[in-house]
């Protein structure tokens, strides 16, 4: 494990992101850009961004594309915790990319989560059970897991296996995985050495790194909501208010 701030956390700074055309949230998408869309009262990224204060993350970037001037504006009143915007109006990059372009102002390691994710946490936040687990001499990348007993309206296949250590593998063809990635996760500035030039999905760098045996997983002592389409918006809300 490795702790650089005197809070517990491995780093003080997250990166958001937040630039994505929110096609599955239709048409509530239409005229705002995902990170807005409002649940339980109020936007998306807010729930991310107050859970992020509330663990003592003090600075996010942002990444923002599209119908990006709605959100800066929503961003410039937040105060806690501090924002900067990575713009990629000129060009969405995707995941991978998003995080190449902002890499020389994220410290080493950063958190990095989907603008659009709401959980409950646990005996420990997100963040603490992250970065309890973190250690950088074995881990490129260290994502946050959830099992489908903790992942309400998931209905997927699952994402990884993963092995007693923590060490991540593809889910296999045909076969269920017991754990699915709850979009939060540690990067470490070596995941992003030698990247494809424009737009790419982390996906491309998850795989050197398994391929390497340094993509890590550990299981969110919380609950973690699926939150993608505008069906799964009420369910979710019931269950906010049942605590």
């Amino acid at each position: 494990m490795s702790a650089g701030h005197s809070n517990g956390l491995v780093s003080d700074t997250a990166m958001v992101m937040a630039a994505g055309l929110g096609k599955r949230m239709r048409p509530l998408t239409a005229s705002q850009p995902k990170p807005l869309v409002r649940v339980a009262g109020k936007p998306l990224i807010d729930h991310a961004l107050d859970r992020m204060a509330d663990a003592g993350v003090t600075r996010a970037m942002v990444n923002v594309h599209y119908l990006a001037d709605a959100l800066e504006a929503h961003l410039g009143e937040r105060r806690s915790p501090a924002i900067t915007i990575s713009d990629e109006r000129g060009q969405l990059l995707e995941t991978g990319g998003g995080m190449v372009k902002a890499q020389g102002l994220l410290p080493d390691p950063f958190f990095c989560l989907n603008a659009d994710n709401i959980w409950l946490d646990g005996p420990r936040d997100a963040f603490h059970d992250l970065s309890n687990r973190w250690n950088p001499d074995e881990m490129d990348a260290l994502l946050l897991m959830v099992p489908h007993a903790r992942a309400l309206n998931f209905r997927g296949k699952g994402d990884f296996q993963m092995d007693p250590v923590g060490r991540l593998t593809r889910r296999r063809s045909g076969r269920i995985a017991p754990f699915i990635y709850t979009g939060i996760q540690i990067v470490s500035h070596r995941l992003l050495r030698e990247p494809p030039e424009g737009p790419f999905s982390t996906n491309i760098l998850w795989e050197r790194a398994i391929e390497e045996g340094r993509l890590f997983g550990t299981s969110f002592t919380g609950q973690w909501f699926e939150v993608g389409t505008p069906q799964a918006i009420r369910p979710t809300e019931e269950a906010l208010k049942r605590g």
